[in-house]
């Protein structure tokens, strides 16, 4: 039985769009780019491009791994969604916690993290805990889940083309995160020094309350679960 190619591009067009609505509101890079910031204080801005075009690409590949098998990783190890939410959001709220105690810096320290925050050091702390749970938390993990269990249909040719449109929205996605972090400095620039530290701090509280919140949400699903 042949297939209209309208058909197949209407159907990857309907993927793309749905990858890009329910993804970018949930992964939100322009809420995470101060994050970023905070995180890579005294980094060069070669390290941070660098950073930011690996955290870019780690977060597609680690999407797209979670919409064609992460259902099934799960269901091999017997994990359930809430507890990958209270795993998750306890990784970002430590995260948040570590944000909020650090002390202001002062130019002899910047200097050192200068020095210390090397492209090889960068390229360590890449994925965890600037990929993940950082710019991709357990929320956008379990969202790529769901859309995945969508994407597969019983005809071949359909199931591929969701699936190619889902990657191309993911791909923009991935753009959007890489130029949110790269000019994530000039971005906050007209801040000034002291309202770049409050805003710094005020998302660390903000990352830390989401931590909470999502740590909770997974709890109050195992519960209503027993």
């Amino acid at each position: 039985m042949s297939i209209d190619p309208l058909s197949l591009l209407l159907v990857a067009g309907k993927s793309f769009l749905l990858v890009l609505a329910t993804l970018l509101p949930i992964l939100n890079p322009a809420a995470t780019a101060p994050i970023f910031l905070g995180l890579t204080e005294g980094a060069s801005d070669d390290t941070r491009r660098l950073l930011a075009r690996r955290i870019a690409t780690n977060m597609v590949v680690l999407i797209t791994g979670a919409m064609l098998v992460g259902s099934y990783v799960l269901d091999l190890f017997g994990i359930s969604l809430p507890i990958v939410r209270v795993a998750g959001g306890s990784l970002i709220a430590a995260n948040a916690w570590r944000l909020l105690a650090v002390g202001p810096s002062t130019r002899d320290s910047r200097q050192a993290l200068a020095d210390a925050f090397t492209p090889e050091m960068a390229r360590t702390h890449a994925f965890y805990p600037l990929t993940f749970p950082i710019s991709c938390g357990p929320g956008s993990l379990a969202a790529a889940i769901t859309i995945g269990v969508t994407l597969h249909e019983d005809q071949l040719a359909p199931s591929l083309a969701r699936i190619a449109g889902g990657f191309g929205g993911l791909v923009v996605i991935g753009c959007v995160l890489f130029v949110a972090f790269r000019y994530a400095t000039q971005l906050l620039k007209p801040l000034g020094e002291t309202g770049t530290t409050v805003f710094l701090r005020l998302s660390a509280f903000i990352l830390l309350c989401l931590g909470v919140q999502i740590v909770w949400d997974g709890i109050s699903e195992l519960v209503r679960g027993l």
